[in-house]
């Protein structure tokens, strides 16, 4: 009888999920987010419905998978530091709640997600028109461009967000 894929994903997992998970710990430094990261691979695996079978060199393409989450990971952190730090800067009556904080913070991930792979000027024109509330005349400004490729800039941003799966 021929192995079901969750017994061929089983038995993947079984020879390889300690050796990711020591290679993933000694660029964390951190077995608990070690663990996670190692764990988050093996569903982008299962969610990708790839056949174990079918890969000629499996830890390569693991590690590919664990080095794009681990750098996900950290560019979510630095855009959360980056919030915090522009939180902590405001008075303290205008700070929002903390449930209110993590939806903001929440938002801001989906939003850069959304953004990823469009070129920097075009991140920066929109992130200075949705946060920051310029004008296109005040984008271009401060981007050194004409207010018409502000608007090219603002349409392929909406665009790229309109289009952009939502996350699971």
């Amino acid at each position: 009888m021929p192995d079901s894929p969750s017994s061929k994903l089983g038995f993947f997992f079984s020879d390889h999920h300690r050796w990711l998970l020591q290679h993933v710990q000694r660029r964390l430094n951190n077995r608990a987010d070690a663990e996670d990261m190692a764990a988050e691979t093996f569903c982008q695996l299962l969610a990708s419905r790839t056949d174990p079978d079918t890969l000629e060199q499996p830890r390569a393409y693991l590690s590919t998978i664990a080095r794009r989450l681990i750098f996900d990971r950290q560019r979510r952190r630095r855009l959360e530091l980056a919030y915090l730090e522009r939180l902590a800067a405001l008075p303290e009556r205008f700070a929002p709640s903390p449930e209110d904080t993590s939806l903001l913070l929440e938002a801001l991930v989906t939003i850069d997600r959304s953004l990823a792979g469009l070129p920097l000027a075009v991140k920066k024109a929109f992130l200075y028109s949705q946060l920051d509330g310029l004008s296109h005349v005040e984008i271009a400004r401060r981007l050194g461009v004409s207010e018409r490729t502000v608007g090219r800039y603002m349409t392929q941003a909406l665009r790229q967000c309109y289009l952009a799966e939502p996350a699971p």
